[in-house]
C-alpha cells in the first residue's frame, strides 16, 4: 500500500479530552498554527466559515467493529458500511468539518463546531466557498433522525 506523509499545519486547543459521537455544535476550539505558517491566515477573517481537515490521531479503525455497524451503535439505525457514515473510525483517520469562524489572529483561528479533541493535528484550513461547497444533496431519512438535536 502506498504511504502518504502529511505534516500538521497546527493543533486544536479546546476543553474536549474525551471522545464523543455528538453535540459538537457548540464547542469552541482554537487552532494554533505552526510557526512556519505564520501569516497564512491573512484574509480568512473575511469568511464566516472554513473547512478544517484533521488527523484524528486518537481514532482507530478495526474492520470487525467498524466496517459494518449501526450509526452511534443505535438499534433504531440501519446496518451500514463505513463509507456510508461520518464516524471518526474510518480506515484513514481523516476528519473533515465545516466550522463557523469566530475570530482570526496572525497565528490562531477560533472556530465553533469542530469535532476534534484537544491536541488533534490540523492538516489544512480552507475557506468555505458556497459556490464550491454547497450542493442540493439527498440523504436517507435515518440521517435526519440521527442528527436531531445534534447542534
Amino acid at each position: 500500500m502506498e504511504q502518504i506523509i502529511l505534516k500538521p499545519v497546527g493543533y486544536v486547543r479546546n476543553q474536549v479530552t474525551v471522545k464523543k459521537d455528538q453535540f459538537w455544535g457548540s464547542d469552541v476550539s482554537v487552532i494554533e498554527l505552526m510557526e512556519e505558517f505564520r501569516g497564512g491566515l491573512t484574509g480568512l477573517q473575511e469568511f464566516s466559515h472554513a473547512i478544517i481537515l484533521c488527523h484524528l490521531d486518537k481514532a482507530g479503525y478495526r474492520p470487525e467493529k467498524h466496517l459494518l455497524r449501526r450509526p452511534r451503535n443505535r438499534t433504531d439505525m440501519p446496518l451500514l458500511g463505513i463509507f456510508s457514515q461520518r464516524t471518526k473510525d474510518h480506515p484513514n483517520q481523516i476528519g473533515v468539518t465545516t466550522v463557523e469562524i469566530l475570530s482570526v489572529s496572525e497565528t490562531t483561528v477560533t472556530v465553533k463546531g469542530l469535532d476534534a479533541l484537544d491536541g488533534t493535528p490540523v492538516l489544512d484550513i480552507k475557506p468555505y466557498f458556497p459556490v464550491f461547497d454547497r450542493r442540493d444533496a439527498r440523504t436517507p431519512q435515518w440521517v435526519d433522525i440521527l442528527m436531531e438535536n445534534y447542534f
